[in-house]
């Protein structure tokens, strides 16, 4: 790992056929053990990450609820910046640390999140440069942090090798639907040994919990 990037932690849970949301976005899979599990998990990190489509489909508050603790800093990423206001974490922004990662040519209207309590912060051209934020992020004093992402936001950590762990809860339903979404989803790997592979796995309780380390 890169000294100066925080350590990543993907988080998720998964139906057996490896989904994690049904066809129509329905994405709670977990029970109330494996929430307190997450919510464990994002008390111990300095900051939780999401892409604009969890945030547009789920609308989450990302913050610790089933267990006492700190919340962490709430990172979102929308390189376009085009959220809607009434979104949870921009109207709680001003008491929860929120932070909105746009690319360099998203339109300067988005600054109008920063009266939200907002902190904007311009990482990459068009697209937003994981690696780049990540090092920005690092000198902000975040140390580690969990991506709670979609396939998509998962796919570029995956691809950057950026995922320092994985902890993934393998719960009993099967989704099924080829439009149903992934863990991870992209162009994914062509070869297998190009792929992102793990060293070390352990199982933990509850559902099957998967607790996978590089």
């Amino acid at each position: 790992m890169e000294k100066s990037r925080p350590y990543v932690i993907l988080s998720a849970a998964i139906s057996i056929d490896g989904k994690i949301a049904t066809r129509t976005g329905r994405s709670n899979l977990s029970s109330k053990k494996d929430l307190v599990r997450m919510h464990n998990l994002r008390k111990s990190v300095d900051a939780v990450l999401i892409g604009k489509n969890t945030v547009n489909i789920d609308n989450p508050l990302l913050t610790v609820r089933y267990v006492k603790g700190k919340n962490p800093i709430r990172v979102i990423l929308n390189s376009k910046g085009n959220l809607s206001p009434k979104l949870k974490v921009i109207n709680t922004a001003k008491k929860i640390h929120t932070i909105l990662v746009v690319s360099e040519n998203a339109p300067k209207n988005v600054e109008r999140f920063v009266v939200k309590g907002v902190e904007i912060i311009r990482c990459g051209k068009k697209k937003i440069n994981i690696k780049k934020l990540l090092k920005i992020l690092g000198e902000k004093g975040i140390k580690r942090i969990v991506v709670e992402g979609g396939g998509t936001t998962n796919w570029y950590f995956f691809k950057e090798k950026l995922v320092d762990e994985i902890i993934i809860t393998v719960t009993p339903y099967v989704l099924g639907g080829s439009t149903a979404i992934s863990l991870v989803e992209g162009i994914g790997f062509g070869n297998v040994s190009n792929s992102f592979k793990l060293k070390k796995i352990e199982k933990l309780q509850n559902e099957i919990v998967l607790h996978y380390v590089s």
